[in-house]
């Protein structure tokens, strides 16, 4: 059981955590024809957009109420207003997901409301859905601000279902958390569809956010999945949930629909993926298809091969609490260990942790702590970090601006956890010291010096076979190839004696 650590510190240095509003916007991402709308000045907006950009490299919808000091004070209705009209009449989206900040959470902005003013004021919006949700920066963090727009999505947008209506058999619902990839969305789906399985995910960043170029261009999202079938979630047979964060979504829906669900805190490693796998074969009613017995075959095989190298590892994490769950208990199953681990926000995995303290915290306290591991494992504002302590660093989380794929970065399933595993243990053997002949040589131990009389003062030769001493002077003579070996130089005074002579200074 791992310690849960609160710091005290007065200030943030080197941030690990990224705000709700960020997480809320991107959720919203993963919707069709969405536009994400920050309640909250430029500059708020002008972060999160450039964060983005940076990460994904694609062009990202996100607009602005721009609140002023003057707008904060008195209220920012109008603001809100105007925003809500000039989208609707400039990019045409079919659903405005608004996200509260800190400044207008402080000044108590009364959303709801708002929106409900705006509706009886403007009858000609009733075509555009609008869905707020409160992300106040100033507390929680990224995972928080994802799952409570997921949860708000599904109060809103799902259509009840009576508890004996029918459900479509093949069909299933995919609840993933903020630290599921593009990629791993894709790679999930793959597997769904390996059993003859439709999925519905929401959200789903992989229609929206995996990197394709559009036929035609959009000023919302580029994909993603539909309002009708954000609707139509009650009628799958089964939702499947990943990561803790998401429980609260899953059981609105439950509560909504009645569609049973299950949730898997990681898919990351061997004992979760099969927990899936079996799952879906109850589900699908088929037997598991022979490529995915392959690919668990291959998983077991390459950890054989790569935990000659985990053992014994000590790595650093720094992430949101479901990918430091993740990463740790992956970490955990080939024989590294945890040795620091910092997060963003309060969870009820972190406890169960394999290490002994865990700090929600800075980037900061994560280099203090990492001293001494062998990887350190987080975000590119950690990359300095590694620099300094002078070890290998793997980038993963949000944002990965200083390298192309992040988007595709998948850790999931059998294929995705073979992958990761192969990528950190060559780490592991490229970072190794291997043997040269440098590191094979033995240096030979020095010679015994010559050492004066303790009456005497006279330098005689360590050999035991000499006994002629030499009085002190200039120059210590050494009557024999012995001598010069224990550290005497040559003189042409010596030839008498067998062989070349030494001569060492006082």
């Amino acid at each position: 059981m791992a310690t849960v650590i609160t710091p005290k510190k007065s200030c943030t240095v080197n941030p690990l955590k990224m705000s709700q509003p960020i997480g809320s916007a991107l959720a919203f991402m993963g919707i069709k024809n969405c536009m994400p709308l920050f309640h909250g000045s430029q500059g708020c907006t002008s972060f999160g957009l450039v964060l983005f950009v940076r990460h994904f490299k694609e062009a990202i919808p996100l607009q602005t109420t721009a609140m002023s000091e003057v707008a904060t004070v008195l209220g920012g209705f109008e603001n809100v207003e105007q925003a809500i009209i000039t989208i609707a009449n400039r990019q045409k989206p079919s659903i405005i997901g608004i996200s509260s900040t800190g400044v207008t959470e402080t000044k108590g902005d009364d959303v709801d409301a708002f929106i409900k003013l705006i509706r009886e004021k403007h009858p000609e919006l009733d075509h555009i859905t609008l869905v707020y949700v409160s992300t106040p920066d100033f507390k929680d963090a990224f995972q928080d601000g994802w799952a409570k727009t997921v949860t708000k999505l599904v109060e809103q947008l799902v259509e009840p279902v009576p508890a004996g209506a029918a459900r479509l058999p093949n069909r299933v619902n995919l609840l993933p958390g903020a630290h599921v990839t593009p990629g791993d969305i894709d790679e999930l789906r793959d597997v769904f569809e390996a059993f003859g399985l439709e999925v519905l995910v929401l959200p789903d960043l992989s229609g929206s956010l995996d990197g394709h170029i559009p036929e035609d261009f959009t000023p919302t999202t580029l994909g993603g999945i539909s309002l009708e079938e954000i609707a139509s979630l009650g009628r799958s047979v089964h939702t499947i949930a990943v990561g803790e964060q998401m429980r609260a979504a899953a059981e609105a829906l439950e509560a909504k629909t009645g569609v049973p669900y299950t949730l898997f805190d990681r898919l990351t490693g061997l004992e979760p993926n099969d927990r899936l796998i079996s799952l879906c074969a109850r589900i699908s009613k088929r037997p598991v298809p022979t490529k995915i017995r392959r690919q668990r075959g291959q998983l077991v095989d390459a950890m054989l091969d790569a935990h000659f190298y985990f053992g014994g590892k000590k790595i650093a994490i720094g992430a949101e609490p479901d990918l430091l769950w993740t990463l740790s208990e992956w970490a955990r199953e080939l024989g590294a260990e945890t040795a620091a681990a910092v997060t963003t926000t309060a969870s009820p995995l972190l406890e169960r942790i394999a290490t002994e303290e865990i700090l929600i915290g800075d980037l900061e306290d994560l280099e203090a702590r990492a001293g001494g591991c062998d990887l350190l494992m987080t975000h590119s504002h950690g990359r300095q970090m590694a620099e300094r302590l002078k070890i290998p660093f793997y980038r993963i989380g949000i944002p990965m601006f200083d390298r192309l794929g992040a988007a595709h970065q998948t850790i999931v399933g059998y294929r995705g956890t073979r992958n990761l595993t192969f990528e950190i243990a060559n780490m592991f053997i490229a970072n190794g010291h291997e043997p040269t002949p440098e590191t094979w040589y033995r240096p030979e131990e020095p010679a015994e010096k010559p050492t004066a009389h303790p009456d005497d003062g006279v330098a005689r030769c360590s050999a035991s076979s000499c006994t002629s001493t030499y009085t002190p002077g200039p120059v210590l003579r050494a009557p024999c190839p012995q001598g010069a070996r224990d550290g005497f130089s040559a003189t042409s005074q010596e030839t008498e004696h067998a062989g070349a002579a030494a001569v060492a200074a006082h």
